[in-house]
């Protein structure tokens, strides 16, 4: 059994989320448990990249403290990431255990808000544990509370173990409903260099004008058809092949207009160019004007990812070398 904690609050010394916390981790490790902590604030400028650790694994601990107002800003922005970029289907199997602890008020409200959340990303709820801490010492030494908490770490235990099941709910009719609007199908790093440029009218102005001349252009230069499925490219990259030591990669290109992929595979000084459906590490897709573009050195690979005219699943950090291995 594996479960993973994601403490949401600021990671201030007298949290009590730490105490707390910590006697949960150890009534888990007894029972054999798997169990990985993530402090979202060490990770608050890659707070998406978290959502891919919340997989493979039987259950999560959420926790967070309300300080003043509401949950912190890591916890939201946590599970606005697992919204966006999460596998939806694995929640399902996953159980999640809130714990919400308070200096002022709001813990109870702030327990429901991650229940509620997570209902409606999918996942399966278990009884959570929330409560009200005025002085941190006489909070650690009470035995009572102690006992409260291994209880609850138990509880998640069994609730797992057991695969508990719970009556349907109000949010199960929600999360049908919210998720049958079709999200973007973009990475992390995709939707920030997106909204980066999207904002910028007199660059989105000056592109739309880039690509209405560039498409007047080819209309006229392309003398292919569908029925033809458009240039073939193999011979184009071998001529502006540049090898690198030591780099094996391999590429998938999903080429608007074209009904076959392009593949290359790349090994030392070795490059093949085929195509049809392979296996790959990097599966890209672009239109034709796009890559058409790039091919006569009036744009890069690395460009066009960042403006969002190519977008990538699979190693993404090996688009880059297309620019080193292929002089255009």
């Amino acid at each position: 059994m594996k479960i993973n904690i994601y403490y949401g609050g600021r990671g201030i010394p007298d949290d009590p989320c730490h105490y707390v916390l910590g006697r949960m981790e150890s009534v888990l490790k007894e029972l054999k448990v798997e169990v990985e902590r993530y402090n979202i604030y060490e990770n608050r400028n890659a707070i998406s990249t978290l959502v891919s650790t919340v997989k493979e694994v039987d259950g999560i601990i959420l926790a967070s403290t309300v300080e003043w107002l509401g949950l912190g800003g890591y916890m939201t922005e946590f599970l606005d990431a697992l919204w966006l970029y999460g596998d939806q289907d694995s929640f399902s199997r996953i159980y999640m255990q809130p714990v919400v602890l308070s200096t002022t008020y709001g813990e109870r409200e702030g327990m429901h808000t991650l229940d509620k959340a997570w209902e409606i990303l999918g996942g399966l709820p278990c009884e959570g544990l929330c409560g009200y801490v005025k002085d941190l010492v006489e909070f650690q030494i009470n035995q009572e509370y102690s006992r409260i908490i291994e209880k609850k770490a138990e509880n998640l235990y069994r609730t797992i173990s057991q695969k508990t099941k719970t009556l349907p709910t109000s949010s199960e009719a929600v999360t049908q409903n919210v998720q049958s609007v079709k999200k973007l199908e973009l990475t992390p790093q995709e939707s920030e260099n997106l909204s980066e440029f999207a904002a910028n009218e007199s660059f989105v102005r000056q592109q739309k004008e880039d690509v209405a001349e560039l498409a007047a252009m080819f209309r006229g230069m392309m003398g292919e058809t569908e029925e033809d499925d458009g240039p073939k490219y193999e011979v184009t990259f071998a001529k502006h092949f540049k090898p690198v030591d030591g780099f094996f990669t391999t590429y998938q290109f999903i080429i608007s207009g074209r009904n076959l992929p392009l593949n290359i595979r790349i090994k030392d000084d070795d490059l093949s160019v085929t195509e049809g459906e392979a296996d790959t590490e990097t599966t890209i897709k672009i239109s034709f004007d796009t890559l058409d573009g790039i091919l006569h050195g009036r744009q890069t690979f690395q460009g066009a990812f960042n403006v969002g005219d190519l977008t990538a699943k699979g190693n993404i950090g090996t688009i880059s070398m297309l620019d080193k291995v292929f002089e255009f």
